[in-house]
């Protein structure tokens, strides 16, 4: 039985606050203006004001759909990295044998074999994680103030350790300081697993078939990392995020001038019902105030549009909600391990701290 688990509003409102507290002067300041100092003229008619904002929520959606299915895309890119992982284990398993050698392995010696694949491959594995979690100048969490503070309370393991220092638990001395010299270094990994299948080949324990089995799949992770690559590297379109933006505070901004306007028109319809009592003639004569809550609703509304968008469209930055690839690069890791019959004692464990962050 599947259960949602939902934002509680507090953790939202905590995450726009810094946004609710532009609201509150914005929507002030109109309505002292006109039901202080007498400026009655100061409103707007509700039918532009009202034309912008569904233009908005359409922008918005479009924007918000766009976003998601990147975030989808990432999401199905690392279910084929586990898939297509949980195969290599098993060709391993089922491919390299004695059968075309003359110089038969023992058990000991295939299983050292299979290790030292599934290493290389967790170490392909380490480096793509590294590069999706690169900082790029059109991400929000280390430029957002709000987005800061939320990743404040986050353990990325990415930005607590470097690339080397994770390497060193799956590579060689020699292979780990190859792969640290090229640029592309999870590229780098798949060419030093290419290179091991063919040595498998010349002494053997593989047969053409199996070896182009074994290449199959190196091109396979090939297009997985570039489908990676490519949503990391390729920003939302620019000039959709920004105006998606720009509208937004054009419409809170001019949002408070229609909505005085219509509230001061529900106080007179009240006043004109006729009462003797001062608590209710007070409330009729002041009910554009009103304009100030509703006002900071709909625009923190439409702002959590903007943000949620925001957030979205960069599935590998490390929020709660972007794809969690350290946790599923650390399950594929126990995953194949097992497959290969690598020791408990010797297979790690999954990261704890995680699980709290994937909110």
């Amino acid at each position: 039985m599947f259960t949602k688990k939902i934002y509680p509003l507090s953790t939202v409102l905590k995450w726009t606050r810094r946004y609710i507290y532009y609201f509150i002067p914005i929507s002030l300041v109109p309505v002292i203006l006109y039901d202080i100092l007498d400026w009655n003229w100061l409103h707007l008619p509700w039918l532009p004001i009202g034309l912008i904002g569904t233009a908005l929520a359409f922008i918005s959606g479009f924007k918000n759909n766009a976003s998601y299915g990147r975030l989808w895309e990432a999401r199905k890119i690392y279910g084929g990295i586990v898939n297509s992982s949980r195969l290599l284990a098993t060709m391993l398993n089922d491919f390299i044998t004695n059968e075309f050698t003359k110089e038969p392995k023992s058990e000991e010696e295939f299983f050292n074999i299979k290790k030292t694949i599934v290493l290389r491959h967790i170490a392909w594995m380490t480096a793509l994680r590294h590069a999706l979690r690169a900082k790029k100048g059109w991400e929000t969490t280390h430029t957002n103030s709000s987005d800061k503070e939320h990743m404040s309370g986050i353990k990325v393991r990415e930005y607590e350790f470097s690339l080397e220092e994770e390497l060193q638990e799956y590579l060689s001395d020699v292979e780990m300081k190859d792969v640290l010299s090229m640029t592309n270094k999870q590229a780098a990994c798949l060419k030093l697993q290419s290179k091991s299948f063919k040595e498998l080949k010349l002494a053997g324990l593989i047969d053409d078939f199996r070896h182009i089995e074994f290449k199959n799949l190196i091109e396979e992770f090939f297009g997985l990392q570039g489908k990676a690559e490519r949503i990391k590297n390729f920003p939302y379109p620019r000039q959709f995020a920004t105006l998606n933006n720009f509208f937004v505070w054009i419409f809170v901004i001019l949002l408070p001038f229609g909505l005085m306007n219509e509230f001061d028109l529900i106080g007179e319809e009240l006043l004109k019902a006729g009462s003797t009592n001062t608590i209710y003639n007070f409330i009729a004569n002041h009910f554009v105030w009103l304009t100030i809550p509703f006002n900071i609703i709909i625009s923190w509304v439409f702002m959590l549009m903007e943000r949620v968008g925001d957030v979205s469209e960069n599935p590998f930055e490390g929020m709660s909600n972007d794809v969690p690839i350290t946790t599923i690069s650390r399950g594929i890791e126990i995953d194949i391990r097992e497959i290969i019959g690598d020791t408990k004692e010797s297979i790690p464990s999954q990261h704890p701290e995680l699980f709290n962050t994937q909110m």
